[in-house]
């Protein structure tokens, strides 16, 4: 199975909006980071998307992919699922409906944000999804078992996902001990972190995610959902302990 950082940015991307700082205005590509997604390819050369932020159409072009079998939702954030309108060209290409995995809340929150998707009676031109529920527990689709594990975002608990030895967790702040059973033993974990320093409600912070890199002992540890507050990639990237990095947009994992 392949995994591609679709974006590796947090909910204002890199460079941010009328931001001077050298991260904002670095030539390097890799400091230039659009919202967090990742898009997940199995052995049966299926296309699992986790995440539908602002920034799809753009992803799906600058990679190249022309299509979508499902999508896995971490979380109703708008950086998360605003860009689920853009998935209409992938839906009149195909004439099906993409099917949507997520918790209950989350399913809630996509209906009442894009009614005309679910309206009796569609207007021309309208996106079509298929929702399904899910809970803290294994499902399996596109032959492929797909592990939740669930975060706590600020007040509110967020899926990550766990694909056979990697997990991909984005937007967490907290990860209760009983959560983290399913952590352990990976040949790649991938976590949010938001900023080097300066304790954030909702999301890790660099010292957060070593200690957690310390204690779960994966093979790697890939960060996402990155600001420009973490500081240049070529930079950090370096000062990381051996078996951390960064991730960046483009980068691809094969597991």
């Amino acid at each position: 199975m392949k995994l591609k950082f679709l974006g590796t940015g947090t909910s204002q991307g890199v460079p941010v909006i009328g931001c001077t700082c050298e991260v904002c205005t670095s030539g390097n590509p890799k400091d230039s980071r659009l919202r967090s997604s990742v898009m997940i390819t199995t052995d049966e050369d299926k296309k699992i998307l986790i995440d539908c932020g602002p920034d799809f159409r753009q992803q799906m072009l600058t990679n190249q992919e022309d299509r979508i079998d499902i999508a896995l939702l971490t979380h109703e954030h708008n950086d998360h699922v605003i860009g689920l309108d853009d998935m209409r060209p992938l839906i009149f290409k195909t004439g099906k409906d993409i099917p949507l995995y997520c918790s209950s809340r989350v399913a809630n929150e996509v209906k009442n944000r894009f009614p005309y998707a679910f309206a009796d009676e569609k207007y021309p031109g309208a996106p079509a999804f298929e929702l399904h529920e899910i809970e803290n527990k294994p499902f399996t689709v596109l032959d492929t078992e797909i592990t939740p594990v669930e975060v706590i975002h600020f007040k509110i608990p967020v899926f990550g996902y766990k694909f056979k030895k990697l997990a991909y967790i984005t937007d967490a702040g907290f990860i209760s001990e009983t959560e983290k059973e399913k952590l352990k033993n990976l040949d790649v974990l991938i976590l949010n972190c938001i900023r080097k320093s300066d304790p954030h409600p909702a999301h890790f912070i660099l010292p957060d995610v070593i200690k957690l890199f310390e204690e779960l002992k994966p093979e790697k540890l890939f960060l996402t959902h990155i600001s420009h507050h973490l500081g240049l990639h070529d930079v950090e990237d370096k000062q990381l302990p051996s078996g951390m990095h960064l991730a960046y947009d483009g980068l691809e994992i094969i597991f």
